[in-house]
């Protein structure tokens, strides 16, 4: 194992599956102690034997992020086991609904801004005040391109919920870097693009507009420079290195992983 998270006490929210999963797992092979959190105690359980299958360490919580409580019992736990966090990695989230505004479900809308943005501040608030005294500590926070935009544009019809929770992210995020580096803390924004995965692997079972799924995929893969979507092995990578003293002079940043997503026109 390498040592770049050597003596390291992190955090991972939705660490059962996807992104959340490989950067547990590379903070685990960077040294760090993984101490993953969702809702789904099954696949943070999986996680957790991954990792100490490869003799790292590693404790799974089960967590809604939008519960006040449950945050604040993952905080604790935390602490009553290991005594500090050092890293936090915000990346809980839903797809939401897909709809127009005019359509717009309340308790849908709630529900993804309440688990995306909500529960990011909420992991945060609570995190920062283990930090803070200590002056030190890095948060990441897994954003999207669907809340950023490229050719200058952010909106994207019927992904409105989505959106605006992965838009106030990096709102929170940037607000956090300047109310926190007095103290020593840094706060970062990773932004992919599509990333393979469960998320995309819909498009192998579906058809969508009389398209298949492979067309359609081989059809937004032509939206990005690189021919193709990003790997989660390759966030994790970042948020290894933005976790790290190698990034020590970098907050309040938006890193942008998009493997060139532009529009195609």
């Amino acid at each position: 194992m390498a040592n770049r998270l050597q003596n390291k006490i992190a955090i991972v929210t939705g660490g059962g599956k996807g992104i959340g999963k490989a950067i547990a797992l590379a903070f685990a092979s960077e040294g760090a102690t993984v101490v993953v959190a969702g809702r789904d105690l099954s696949r943070l359980e999986e996680t957790v034997e991954t990792i100490c299958s490869h003799k790292g360490t590693a404790m799974a919580i089960q967590t809604d992020v939008a519960d006040e409580q449950q945050v604040k019992q993952m905080v604790a736990g935390t602490m009553d086991t290991y005594g500090q966090i050092d890293i936090l990695v915000n990346n809980s989230g839903i797809v939401g609904p897909v709809s127009p505004i005019v359509d717009m479900d309340l308790d849908e809308w709630n529900e993804t801004l309440a688990i995306n943005l909500t529960g990011a501040m909420l992991c945060s608030r609570e995190a920062l005040k283990v930090m803070v005294p200590r002056r030190t500590g890095t948060i990441i926070a897994i954003g999207s391109e669907g809340g950023r935009g490229c050719d200058g544009r952010a909106g994207r019809p019927d992904r409105g919920a989505y959106g605006c929770s992965k838009m106030g992210m990096i709102g929170l995020a940037e607000t956090m870097a300047v109310e926190v580096g007095q103290h020593g803390i840094r706060v970062n924004v990773i932004s992919p693009a599509g990333v393979i995965g469960e998320r995309l692997a819909h498009f192998k079972t579906t058809v969508h507009a009389g398209v298949s799924a492979d067309e359609r995929q081989k059809k937004l893969a032509a939206n990005y420079s690189l021919g193709r979507f990003a790997e989660a092995s390759e966030i994790a990578s970042i948020a290894v290195f933005l976790a790290s003293d190698e990034s020590s002079a970098i907050t309040g940043q938006i890193i942008v992983a998009n493997c060139g997503h532009h529009v195609v026109h």
